[in-house]
Parts: structure tokens; sequence; C-alpha cells
């Protein structure tokens, strides 16, 4: 009968033991090492228990988690009964390793010496290169130089264990940001003349995205649609929820849907989605005409955009007519107004992170839309635009709030310079982001704002 592989622990031996060592001997003749629990106990300069079993089924049943370090006879004949799953064919004696192979798969986070004969120097130096921490000859084995080779053995797994868990993390955190920066979005404004910035920072230590989400595209007939939003939340399934949303909305918005359809279809996809009935999330959409000099805007429990003309300060488009966020109300509906952008503008869109940092530690003083539009005339009379702007916006919110925000943080700024498009000045390449600090400029020049 195939031996059952005992629960391990979720760590190494070593970072469980405080001071007292277990050994577990295997070997057939387990008084053959001639070490007794006092001697042993004496050279190691604290208390060792010892247990002993004649061959692998019963090291299986005494293999528990307070075992600190396995010490192996590869003498030990390998019968049928003690194979299991994974260990091949066995007949009579197996080849040498084959004991060490099989209490490796059943204990993979214990520390295991090889016990072996003076003169199987190769065949204790293949039992390191598979997978045991140390060697020992019987001819010379004693208390000392046992007590010495268990501890090497218990740190120097520990040691393996820890690195092993390293490369694991590196690897998937590796692989998270891949993942991550595939689908933060590209925007696709070839041919509209209009400049596009951004920032985005999510609130989660280590992350890429976050629950906000954006995205701007050109239908074939010149529209220019652009979003922005934010699901309530911080975690991995609100990152997820929001991309789902964006990428729903980028079909949608190319399929032809626009303002309150789109939000309706939106809100179903939402509500199919989401993990608690709980979850909602705040949506902000712009089309903006191919003329560029007009806009509908529809928001559903987002704070309004930001709209600087030239050579004029920056204000709040109209709220008032907005409706709820996403997943707050069954049949909801998103009234869409109709905005005058005028020849020359910018716009800036935003999540509620930007306007929520605190004015001051200590304080429960909130920034605020208010707050915020102050901030952003300030820097226009300093001449900032375009990516400065939001870096030096972004930047100050940090600074006021004293650190790094807690919540995420999208914005992004598009623009419309009618000098710039009369001197042929069209959209750049679109560009994949490098880092969780998104910038791509789409234009030759900056925009007004």
């Amino acid at each position: 009968m195939p031996v059952p592989v005992p629960q391990q622990r979720s760590v190494p031996a070593a970072e469980t033991s405080h001071g007292d060592l277990t050994l577990l001997v295997i070997e057939d003749d387990p008084a053959g090492t001639t070490i007794t629990v006092p001697e042993l106990s004496a050279a190691a300069g604290t208390r060792v228990r010892i247990r002993t079993a004649r061959n692998l089924t019963e090291a299986a049943r005494l293999l528990t988690d307070d075992v600190d370090c396995i010490l192996l006879d590869l003498a030990l004949p390998v019968t049928g009964s003690d194979s299991g799953p994974g260990d091949g064919p066995v007949s009579g004696r197996a080849d040498e390793l084959a004991a060490l192979t099989h209490v490796l798969r059943i204990a993979p986070l214990h520390a295991v010496l090889a016990l072996t004969a003076e003169d199987d120097t190769e065949l204790a130096a293949e039992a390191v290169r598979v997978g045991a921490q140390d060697y020992l000859f019987r001819g010379e084995l004693d208390a000392r130089v046992l007590s010495r080779a268990i501890r090497y053995a218990v740190e120097r797994k520990r040691a393996d264990t820890a690195q092993h868990q390293l490369t694991e993390s590196r690897l998937r955190a590796q692989e998270n940001a891949r993942l991550e920066r595939g689908l933060l979005p590209t925007p696709l404004l070839e041919g509209s003349g209009l400049s596009f910035a951004a920032r985005y920072r999510p609130g989660r230590s280590r992350a890429l995205l976050g629950g906000d989400f954006y995205d701007v595209v050109r239908t074939p007939d010149g529209t220019v649609h652009a979003m922005i939003g934010d699901v309530c939340g911080h975690g991995p399934d609100e990152a997820a929820l929001g991309v789902e949303l964006r990428i729903a909305w980028r079909a949608l918005t190319l399929a032809g849907l626009c303002g309150d359809e789109l939000l309706s279809t939106l809100q179903q996809v939402l509500e199919h989605e989401r993990q608690s009935e709980e979850i909602f999330a705040t949506l902000c959409t712009v089309d903006i005409a191919p003329d560029g000099r007009r806009a509908g805007l529809c928001l559903a429990g987002h704070p309004a955009p930001l709209l600087a003309r030239h050579g004029r300060p920056a204000r709040l488009l109209p709220y008032e007519d907005g409706g709820p966020a996403l997943g707050l109300l069954p049949r909801a509906r998103w009234p869409r107004r109709q905005v005058e952008l005028g020849a020359a503008w910018s716009l800036m869109m935003y999540t509620d992170g930007l306007i929520e940092g605190r004015v001051g530690a200590g304080t429960s003083e909130r920034l605020g839309q208010d707050g915020m539009v102050a901030m952003v005339n300030g820097r226009l009379d300093e001449g900032l635009a375009g990516e400065e702007l939001l870096e030096a916006a972004v930047a100050e919110v940090r600074e006021l709030n004293g650190g790094e925000l807690t919540d995420d943080v999208a914005v992004l700024l598009l623009g419309r310079d009618p000098e710039r498009i009369r001197r042929g000045g069209g959209s750049a390449p679109r560009s994949r982001p490098a880092s969780p600090v998104v910038a791509r400029p789409l234009g030759a020049q900056r925009p007004p704002l």
C-alpha cells in the first residue's frame, strides 16, 4: 500500500523550534548510530529528542511538525510497501538514492542529513545534489559532529526555503506587473487633433492597478469619447472590476452606444460581475463632437470635470443633472447635458482621490473640488500646462496630505489647440506605460491647460 504523505507545516521546522531539537533517525538498525540522547544533548548545548524508525512506513507515522531534522541511512532497504506515488517501481533493493527520494517527497520542508559509509563519497555528494542538506560518514559519527550537522542542516534548509519563497514572490510580482501593465488603457485618438496626458497612482502598495479606471477612443464618425470611473474599495477585486468596466465601455462605445443607453448597459455588467450588492461605481463620460467645439456630458455619481478656455480661469462643468452611481438604483437614468467647449480648451477629468486628500497633517479638512480648482488655477498662473500641470497637481495633493494618498488617483487631460491643428500637428503614436505613473502626450504641443 502506498505510504500517505504526512501533512506538512507551512513553514520549515527551524522557524518553529525554540531551542529544543527533535531528530528523526531512519535506519534499519537505529542502535548502530551509538549516539545517546544525553551525549547529543550535551554536545548541542540544549535538549535533544530522538525518534527512531526502522523503515519508511514507520518514519511516515513519526514525521510530525515538531521534527527539526531527519537522519537517513542511505543503505536503508526500500520495499514495495514503502513506495508511494512518484517513487517509481521498487523491487527488493532499489537504487542507492531511492530512500532519500522517498523522504524528500514526504518531507519537503524538513532538513535531511544523509548517512553513508566512508567509502561512499560520491554517493554522499550525489545525495546533497538530489536534495539533502548535508551528509555524514557512519564511522566518523559522534555526538559533537552530529549536533553541529543538525544545526547546520536546519539553518541551511531554512535559508533555502526562504530563498525559494523570495524567488517565487518575485516571479509572481513580475507576472502581476506584466498583467496589470497590459491591462492599462491605450488611448485611441489617431486623427482627432486633440492632445492627451494622464496620471495614475493606485492606492494599493506595490500595485499598478486600482479601482479607478479611464479610457479615451475616437469612433469612425470623428467623435472622441472619454471616460473616467471609480469602483468603491481599494483591493484587487475592485481593480479587476474596474478593468472589466473599462473594457466593456470601450466595446460598447465602438459599437455605437452613448449616454444613458451606454450607462444602463454598464450597470448591468456591474451587477453581474460584482462580488457584493454593496459594490458600486461612479462614472463620468464625455463625447466630444468631431469639430471639437462642444461635448455631451453624463455623470453617474462622479465629480464634474474641470474646463479651462484659453485665457480664462478653470471652472467646474455643471453637475446638477447628474444621475446616481452605477449599481445603486435598478432603473436609474443618466441625463446627457450639452456643453459648449469653444475653439481652444482643455478638459481635466479626475477621480475623487485627487480631492479627498487632507490639507494638513492632523486635520480632517479635505481639499475638495473648490480647493482643487484654486490649486489648478494657481498652477496655470505659473504657466504650467499639460503633463507638467498634472504632475504638479498630483505632487501638491500628496504634499498637502502629508504623504502618500491612501485612495486611488486617476486624472486625464484632453486639449484642443486650433493653431496646432492648422499647422498640421496631429496625434502622436500611442505608447504603452512604463510605470504606474502614466503619461501619454498625444500632441506635438501642450494644451492650453
